[in-house]
């Protein structure tokens, strides 16, 4: 599988680095991966804190394996076992062909101690501190507040199929997460988004796109301009007001 292929590539040209232990989150993890349409997200935990030349050794095994398929899915942090602690603290991070900053968030840390997937070295409960429940909701609540509600009301957006996606996805996610305390994959938030009154057009578009295989019906109609205006009419229509009353109820 060039999944496994990709996977066996990276870990050797992070040999150079010195890594504790290198593993998976997110649907890679979690049983909800589908090759050439899932990210492959990584954690790879370093024995010394990341310098200049660290830096440049990520850019370089990053930049060798763009000739590999699905690598430019492939996204990786890099921490050192002594910032483990600070849920808050942006981490050196490879994730669409570029480097950044961005911290391991407390849903990661609970994917890692819940299902995370070593690929390397020790396991997550080894070098990683737990995610208190209250931890968990306080970062699910400020994420739907103050990232998702404000960017509803920018209407341009959701024109495009990834906010549509994530949008929706990610609040059923943080509806399960806040009624019952654990975390659900992308296809269970689907299902979650029925039950609680999404509109079923948009809903059924997403799986169509995403899970082609298993959805029933036809494949999504070809996009255009009054399509893509009715879909984001009715995202946000639904979305807004549901955000409200999730902020309201656990906030």
């Amino acid at each position: 599988m060039p999944t496994d292929a990709l996977l066996s590539r990276f870990l050797r040209e992070l040999a150079p680095l010195g890594t504790h232990a290198v593993w998976a989150h997110g649907s890679l993890a979690g049983g909800d991966y589908q090759e050439g349409r899932s990210d492959l997200d990584l954690i790879a935990v370093l024995r010394e804190p990341p310098g200049l030349g660290t830096v440049r050794k990520v850019v370089t095994a990053h930049r060798r394996l763009r000739a590999e398929p699905l690598a430019g899915r492939l996204h990786c942090s890099y921490v050192a076992p002594a910032t483990l602690d600070d849920a808050e603290r942006p981490h050196l991070t490879w994730a669409h062909g570029r480097l950044m900053r961005r911290p391991v968030t407390p849903v990661t840390r609970r994917e890692l101690h819940d299902f995370g997937r070593v690929l390397s070295g020790e396991a997550p409960a080894g070098l990683l501190p737990g995610v208190p429940d209250a931890e968990l909701r306080g970062f699910v609540v400020r994420d739907q507040r103050d990232f998702w509600r404000p960017a509803v009301d920018k209407a341009r957006l959701w024109r495009q199929d990834i906010w549509v996606d994530l949008g929706l996805l990610t609040f059923a996610r943080a509806t399960v997460t806040l009624r019952e305390g654990r975390l659900v994959t992308k296809r269970e938030a689907l299902g979650e988004l029925r039950r609680l009154g999404a509109p079923e057009e948009v809903v059924a578009d997403i799986e169509r796109r995403r899970y082609p295989d298993t959805a029933p019906g036809p494949a999504p109609a070809p996009a255009n301009e009054h399509r893509l205006a009715v879909r984001a009419e009715l995202t946000r229509t639904y979305l807004g007001p549901a955000i409200d009353a999730l902020v309201g109820t656990y906030g």
